[in-house]
């Protein structure tokens, strides 16, 4: 897996076993986003087995049992959700489609783990809080950004224990290389990824809610563009919003697709978090000109400057709170409803977006 390609990004960290062998199954249902392998590596690093994968598409099947040859190509969906040591359905699918899954994962007692964008309307959400109000099931998001990036995780950790007081702001940035002759056709149809903002929007919106602990938001403002990729009409290539939240933190982030080819990694993704005694900068996965490698953490508070080096120092905590959740119903990984809400925010800054044109700067 590339780091050049944020479609095909698939971390890697530390086996950290928090179940024994054959104490929680999982399966592979849609393989349409590359996410899918940062999704599984995370859950088998945890101690899940990953036992199906399944795929309409042959090719992709074949490609993932290479990485993942301890798994068996089911024949149909239904042979893996009829399977009853299945207790965990990952999948990245089209996003328009993920909601769909879900509900057949969930009416068959599994529960679900789907790459962000959970959803592509507001509907899909709706039906999907009703399934899981109804069934006690989880419908888990993989915002890949702050769960699989240890840079992230370890400047969570800071705001936790009090290094920079009460978050007053976040501001993120997430630029994406774009790679458009490796995408797939629905990745510029915009009733199959959503927009922009609802696509890779939703990391900075889950961001933000995390690490200010915000229960709910107002999305203030949004807009989104094509400023310069015509011979795709439905892609938005940038977008921004602002948004505040219901303890007063507020939010700015921007998103886009220009990464440029001379970069090199993706996306050169930065968080910013004031506080009222200090502030952090997440560097996540280079400095520019400097240090190739991932994972650089500023503080500065009261207590002078600092810079960590975070990779290798925290893991991915994530999947293994999330398997333990499946089994022991509990929420340490991440409640169902902040999951659910960065969803909807990220829908309502879609919907909302002013869009913007080059003609009008």
């Amino acid at each position: 897996m590339s780091n050049r390609d944020g479609m095909n990004y698939a971390p890697k960290g530390k086996a950290n076993r928090v179940v024994g062998p054959g104490e929680f199954t999982i399966a592979a249902i849609g393989l349409d986003h590359g996410h899918i392998y940062g999704m599984c590596n995370g859950l088998t690093e945890a101690g899940a087995e990953l036992k199906w994968v399944y795929d309409p598409d042959p090719a992709k099947v074949e490609a993932f049992l290479r990485t993942y040859p301890q798994a068996k190509a089911a024949r149909s969906e239904q042979e893996v959700l009829q399977d009853p040591e299945v207790k965990l359905v990952a999948g990245a699918a089209i996003p328009s489609e993920r909601c769909a899954l879900g509900l057949r994962v969930m009416d068959h007692g599994k529960d679900y783990f789907t790459d962000k964008a959970p959803f592509t309307t507001l509907e899909q959400l709706e039906a999907a809080r009703r399934k899981t109000a109804e069934t006690g099931l989880k419908y888990a998001v993989y915002y890949s950004e702050r769960l699989h990036v240890e840079s992230a995780v370890y400047a969570g950790q800071l705001v936790h224990d009090g290094a920079i007081g009460r978050v007053l702001q976040v501001i993120g940035l997430g630029p994406h290389r774009l790679n458009a002759l490796s995408r797939p056709r629905w990745f510029f149809e915009k009733k199959y990824y959503g927009g922009i903002l609802c696509d890779i929007g939703s990391h900075q919106i889950e961001q933000f809610l995390y690490y200010s602990g915000a229960k709910d938001a107002t999305v203030l403002h949004s807009k989104v563009a094509n400023y310069a990729h015509p011979e795709y009409p439905e892609l938005e290539d940038f977008g921004d919003a602002t948004l505040v939240a219901d303890n007063g933190a507020t939010n700015y982030f921007r998103v886009d697709w220009f990464t440029p080819d001379g970069l090199r990694t993706w996306g050169d993704g930065r968080t910013i978090i004031l506080g009222t005694n200090g502030y952090i900068e997440i560097r996540k996965y280079i400095d520019v000109a400097r240090e190739e490698t991932s994972d650089h953490v500023f503080l500065v508070n009261d207590q002078g400057e600092q810079y960590i080096h975070a990779k290798g120092k925290v893991g991915f905590p994530f999947f293994g709170e999330l398997i333990l959740d499946c089994l022991e119903r509990t929420e340490r990984a991440m409640t169902q409803e902040h999951a659910f809400k960065a969803a909807e925010l990220c829908l309502l800054a879609q919907k909302q977006a002013v869009r913007v044109t080059a003609g009008e700067l």
